[in-house]
């Protein structure tokens, strides 16, 4: 996007340039100084055969987003002066940055690249470009103008997580997982006598030879068949607050500083891409909006589709108090990622717990920072923290599986699905 300036103008060099050899001129003419006069010659005649060179056309500085990686920011900026050469004055200014100014000569056109970093992610303003025009000999301007590169949506981030726990029951005709019921799979359940519905590929030559030497009755092995598990990643977009406590009243957040929604949406992305890669389905719910969730699917087109809603969740004015929580598919397993600073997200995951889901509470809140600056700032966030602690002690207790995503995620996580693997074969 491009704001160009209107018009070329004498700089203030060349209006002093014209006006000395003007002076110059009248003077030796009027005294009858030859010598004089001619001093006064170069000086008007080099800012009108400079005119001759000035650019026709304004300088456009055109800004456009680049793909970047991680924390990378990139974009293009195009110069182009019309085919003259100028010197371009340009400030690149990013949020949180210090801004840098360069003067660099524009040869008709010329490309620049623009670098920032920031862990933040979402919807992200990215660069505002400031720039003027001069000539090269400095005797005319542009008008100064802005460009700014656009609001780009910066997808979350993800980390390598190892296993992950499932639900207590499978769904689907076919999965990465043995369930308990019996049809086609890979996992052994018993070798049995042919019969009705029995395919005969399932035929077990050796064990009929051992069973039934004269082949009089036929075995065939019988196999546990295969399903899918169903994960819902719920985010608690209802707030974001930064490291510093000294932020959470409205303060200005750092982008050198991850925030909770941050670590939320890559904690989210995460799961939700293990749970793809390993073949399962998986749905997107924000408690923040009272809208229809991405429902269950699995692919990598809808993990696209799910990257792109986390990283648009984001607060939106005082959320609406729910009346109920969200409905959840059958025997699905939740995780909820949420700072539980308040009393909605906890009561939402007992709900969830009550009606026999697996609930993976995740705590996303950061490590705070800037409470000693005031006594009435330490004060609040000690309070603050023990009911946190009482809120977090309670989803335990209510059979709620807690999980701090900045300590060791993966290792808790593993934990989990050992012990809920152990349940499984338990229960079967």
């Amino acid at each position: 996007m491009t704001t160009p300036g209107s018009t070329w103008s004498p700089s203030r060099s060349y209006v002093a340039g014209v006006v000395l050899g003007v002076g110059l001129l009248g003077f030796g003419l009027v005294v009858g100084r030859a010598d004089v006069a001619l001093l006064g010659v170069p000086a008007v005649l080099g800012p009108v055969l400079a005119r001759a060179r000035t650019p026709r056309t304004d300088l456009t500085v055109q800004v456009s987003s680049r793909p970047s990686e991680g924390s990378e920011r990139r974009a293009n900026l195009h110069l182009d002066a019309g085919g003259k050469r100028v010197a371009a004055h340009v400030r690149v200014a990013a949020p949180g940055h210090e801004p840098v100014e360069r003067v660099v000569l524009v040869d008709g056109e010329r490309d620049l690249t623009a670098t920032a970093r920031s862990v933040r992610t979402g919807p992200q303003d990215t660069f505002r470009v400031d720039h003027v025009g001069r000539s090269i000999l400095g005797d005319v301007v542009g008008v100064p103008a802005v460009s700014h590169a656009p609001r780009r949506v910066v997808l979350p981030g993800t980390s390598r997580l190892g296993a992950l726990p499932t639900p207590a029951r499978l769904l689907g005709l076919t999965g990465p997982h043995t369930s308990r019921r019996p049809g086609d799979g890979d996992e052994l359940r018993d070798v049995h006598e042919l019969g009705p519905g029995d395919s005969l590929r399932r035929i077990d030559w050796r064990a009929t030879a051992r069973r039934s030497p004269t082949f009089e009755t036929l075995y065939v092995r019988r196999t546990w068949a295969t399903a899918e598990a169903t994960v819902v990643v719920v985010i608690d977009s209802r707030d974001e607050v930064g490291p510093d406590v000294s932020t959470w009243n409205g303060g200005t957040l750092r982008v050198d500083e991850a925030t909770s929604l941050d670590l939320a949406r890559n904690a989210a992305a995460t799961v939700a891409r293990a749970t793809v890669d390993r073949g399962d389905r998986v749905a997107l719910e924000d408690l923040g909006r009272a809208r229809r969730p991405l429902p269950a699917a699995g692919g990598r087109r809808h993990l696209r589709r799910v990257l792109h809603g986390l990283a648009l969740s984001h607060p939106v004015g005082e959320p609406a108090p729910r009346a109920r929580a969200p409905r959840i598919p059958g025997n699905a397993i939740v995780y909820l990622f949420s700072t539980f600073l308040d009393d909605a997200a906890a009561r939402t995951a007992e709900d969830w717990r009550h009606e026999g889901h697996t609930v993976v509470a995740v705590d996303v809140l950061p490590e705070v920072t800037g409470w000693s600056s005031t006594s009435a700032l330490e004060l609040a966030w000690r309070i603050t923290r023990a009911e946190r602690a009482v809120r977090l002690d309670a989803l335990r207790a209510h059979g709620v599986h807690v999980v701090r995503w900045l300590d060791e995620p993966t290792a808790a996580l593993a934990a989990l699905a050992r012990t809920t693997s152990r349940s499984h074969r338990s229960r079967a």
